[in-house]
């Protein structure tokens, strides 16, 4: 009896500290629905898991039904009150009314938010950016891509409300204007990561605004924006430390301005996909000065010869792993086995379909 006492004991003390030590390690790694659907297999599993804040930081209802009903729900309870981020991503049913209740109802419970995705939340318009960012002061980054409703008051409450913010994707919002990039422009220069992309009331001047102030951006996306010119584009040598540039559809862009981008070298992925006026002279600019260069497309470009590829295989061979020449009708050495010979590390060919 004593033996199988001891025993009952050790099997006690190892449920407790070893089933406990691995529940910590796999509960941050399995997926929200998941981790809810533990707390129903027993009581003590139920309390465990309660007891590990590091694991209720985020709130997941990305692509969900009834999302605004399950925001709520969910911050009124106290596992979520250091939550750090919330993806509703394409989620359905939310609604201003939601942000306003969670304002309400919940007015504490964000003050540790540092992430919020509203991507493809076409319902939330301005008011409901106010009523959320009111009560996040610590949010740094933002993402509220395909949304037509959302204006410059938008981004006046955002400026207002959230002082930290570092990464800003405002894809698709059609309806801003060079007014909101005077307000990210006067409000992030610490910022660094933007997008912009298809914001098409966007002119050189309010890109510009950014361009001068926010020095620090290591990711600009101004995909199909075909509005600007060599005016802005030439300021963008302005950000010393520019990794990912996107200038796909960028009509205007010209060897010239091209000649200035190259001034960023610390590049690392190029998007040039239908720049139509670039010809080998762009693009050996480029080569020469952005020697860490990983991405690059060329997609479309009619300008181009082999002659820039040469250039590149001198600079960039060892560092390329996506080169699209696609429709580069000047470029004769374009098949897979001809890249491989002077870009070794290439792994992907082709970007656009």
């Amino acid at each position: 009896m004593e033996a199988k006492k001891v025993t009952e004991e050790e099997e006690e003390s190892w449920r407790r500290e070893i089933v406990t030590s691995v529940m910590r390690l796999v509960s941050t790694r399995l997926p929200q629905t998941d981790l809810i659907s533990l707390l129903l297999v027993s009581p003590w599993l139920y309390r465990t898991l309660i007891s590990y804040p590091s694991i209720w930081l985020n709130i997941d209802l990305r692509e969900m039904t009834n999302a605004g009903d399950r925001l709520l729900a969910a911050l009124s309870l106290p596992r979520y009150r250091q939550v750090k981020h919330i993806n509703l991503e394409f989620a359905q049913g939310v609604v201003d009314s939601h942000l306003k209740l969670v304002k309400a109802e919940c007015p504490d419970a964000l003050l540790s938010l540092e992430c919020l995705n509203l991507n493809g939340c076409q319902k939330i318009s301005d008011n409901g950016i106010e009523a959320i960012t009111s009560i996040c002061p610590k949010l740094k980054v933002f993402s509220i891509y395909w949304n037509v409703r959302v204006t410059d008051a938008g981004i006046r409450h955002l400026v207002k409300n959230c002082r930290h913010i570092i990464d800003l994707n405002l894809s698709g919002c059609k309806s801003l204007t060079d007014k909101s990039m005077q307000l990210v422009a006067e409000s992030y220069q610490d910022l660094e990561s933007l997008n912009i992309t298809r914001c098409v009331k966007i002119t050189d001047d309010g890109l510009l605004q950014v361009l001068q102030k926010c020095s620090s951006l290591q990711t600009l996306n101004l995909y199909a924006l075909s509005g600007f010119t060599d005016k802005a584009y030439k300021k963008i040598s302005l950000l010393p430390d520019l990794r990912f540039l996107d200038l796909c559809g960028a009509q205007n862009l010209s060897d010239e301005g091209l000649g200035h981008i190259a001034k960023c070298n610390k590049l690392e992925s190029l998007n040039l996909t239908w720049c139509v006026r670039i010809t080998d002279a762009g693009v050996i600019t480029i080569a020469n000065s952005c020697t860490s260069l990983e991405f690059l497309s060329l997609f479309g470009i009619v300008g181009v010869t082999d002659r820039c590829l040469e250039t590149l295989s001198q600079t960039c061979s060892t560092t390329l792993t996506t080169l699209d020449v696609n429709g580069c009708i000047g470029i004769k050495r374009r098949s897979h086995e001809e890249l491989l010979q002077m870009f070794p590390r290439l792994t992907c060919f082709k970007v656009h379909s």
